[in-house]
């Protein structure tokens, strides 16, 4: 079995952070968007992944998710899990590629 590269991408603007580091004091814009590209994220771990990165981000944060398909069954398990806590909007609706915004309001 060989492993998958994930790769986790932050908005045009991002600050780069050493991995696990504590806030730092640097004054980048915690607002700007951060990009997750699921496709690349192996099936087995997808959803638990992008979950993950739901619950690290703060009120007013957004979180870009890029997948291969309209990710409605991922939709619904997020209203089931965190009901009216993220605003969602679609900024690509294929064929190849759905581009979601999902912001954090609570």
């Amino acid at each position: 079995m060989t492993a998958e590269s994930i790769r986790i991408t932050a908005g045009p603007n991002a600050h780069e952070h050493e991995p696990a580091a504590a806030p730092c004091t640097c004054g980048h814009d915690d607002s700007e968007s951060i990009v997750l590209d699921s496709r690349t994220i192996p099936h087995a771990i997808r959803h638990a992944a992008i979950f993950g990165a739901l619950e690290a981000i703060q009120p007013g944060i957004s979180l870009d998710l890029m997948a291969s398909h309209d990710p409605l069954p991922l939709l619904a398990q997020l209203e089931r899990n965190h009901p009216n806590t993220f605003s969602i909007s679609y900024l690509e609706s294929g064929p190849d590629v759905w581009t979601l915004r999902l912001t954090r309001i609570l």
